[in-house]
């Protein structure tokens, strides 16, 4: 593709990086950059090699965007990211309530999470709410259906694994093993999206992993399944989070979070349909099913659906490593939480991990300036060597 087809196509959609890679694209850039002209969104160097999902005419991490420039700091993203605390802070002292005191079923308790976030997905596909633009579409992407099979699989398998760790080991427990996210992400992004992260940021990322590690090592009671379970719901999740982030930050196609939540959900309703009719004990199940667990399980898919909503919006808004780390803050906060809420003692190792963890956040923070100055410093570095050729 030439410069001046780049101008056309860039013409009808202000937000279209050419398909010519990572040269074409920081190209046209300097073009509609250069002249001193404001930029909306952070450019993250992308790997040269493509990944098996830009074969086959299928996602191509070349046309996501990373994160805008105001990051965090846009003041949507800010509000949307405490929306996710609060709705993850309902939504999990639920699933606590309901398997614990109500002796509810993990398996029928995700089915009905899915349930809720199918029916309030497509509803907010009418009615956004004030979280997105609708758009209209002219019929459906390519391989949309592999897509949302894709993802409303790891997302079942997700909340289900969540919930057997959570059946087997304290939530402090899962919460210690999930402070590896972070890693996990930066692998998995550098893999499916080419996203690259500075020594700097790398480094940034210990003292928050290290942090929620102490924030939740006062409470740690080992168990094989719930170890398992709680790995696998870690890496899932962070697959999960940025093939959303592909979907929700595309260039040609770009999901809207609604269309996200119930494409998702209505495919992992198909995959969990089969599952819960084998993993269900229904002989357990019935009698249990009184006012207060229906109450419950529904005030739960209600409180699920608005946690996963508002993470998708919110991915539009940062990089999938920006999210882990806020999605490990986040965790942070829920063990805080649990202790106001459930009257937990608060030990010398829940205030130091907190300490840590907002440490580490500010360093980051710190380290992704650097790294986007950096990459500014670069850009205008060669703009000046083609002045020169």
């Amino acid at each position: 593709m030439t410069v001046e087809e780049s101008r056309k196509r860039t013409a009808s959609s202000s937000e279209f990086y050419p398909e010519g890679g990572e040269e074409e694209t920081l190209e046209l850039y300097r073009e509609r950059n250069g002249g001193g002209g404001n930029h909306h969104h952070h450019v993250t160097h992308m790997s040269d090699m493509p990944s098996d999902l830009e074969k086959g005419g299928r996602l191509n991490k070349a046309h996501v965007v990373l994160e805008e420039k105001e990051g965090l700091f846009n003041p949507r993203a800010m509000l949307f990211l405490i929306l996710w605390y609060l709705f993850s802070a309902g939504t999990l002292f639920l699933n606590k309530h309901i398997l614990t005191t109500l002796k509810g079923d993990p398996t029928l308790l995700s089915t009905m999470q899915m349930f809720c976030t199918t029916c309030l997905g497509f509803l907010q596909m009418f009615l956004p709410l004030g979280m997105y633009k609708p758009v209209k579409r002219e019929g459906k992407p390519p391989n949309f259906l592999r897509n949302m099979v894709l993802v409303g699989s790891m997302r079942f398998s997700t909340v289900l694994l969540g919930l057997v760790a959570l059946k087997y080991v304290a939530v402090s427990f899962t919460e210690t093993v999930k402070s590896s996210a972070p890693i996990f992400t930066v692998l998995i992004s550098r893999l499916l999206i080419g996203e690259t992260t500075g020594v700097y940021v790398l480094m940034s990322l210990v003292p928050i992993m290290g942090g929620l590690a102490l924030c939740s090592a006062y409470e740690l009671s080992f168990n094989i399944e719930g170890f398992t379970a709680a790995l696998a719901t870690n890496i899932t999740e962070c697959l999960q989070n940025v093939y959303s982030k592909m979907l929700v930050s595309g260039e040609k196609y770009r999901y809207t979070p609604a269309e996200l939540q119930f494409y998702t959900s209505a495919a992992s309703m198909v995959v969990q349909i089969p599952v819960g009719l084998l993993m269900i004990d229904f002989e357990h199940v019935w009698p249990n099913l009184t006012a207060s667990m229906v109450t419950a399980l529904i005030l739960n898919g209600v409180f699920f659906h608005f946690q996963s909503i508002s993470a998708y919006v919110l991915m539009g808004y940062i990089s999938p490593v920006t999210h882990s780390v806020a999605n490990t803050v986040k965790r942070a906060f829920l063990i805080w939480a649990s202790v106001l809420i459930f009257g937990n003692a608060v030990t010398f190792l829940s205030g130091l991990g907190t300490v840590t963890v907002t440490i580490g956040v500010i360093l980051y923070n710190k380290a992704r300036e650097y790294d986007q100055i950096r990459h500014e410093m670069a850009v205008t570095y060669g703009d000046k060597e083609m002045t020169q050729a």
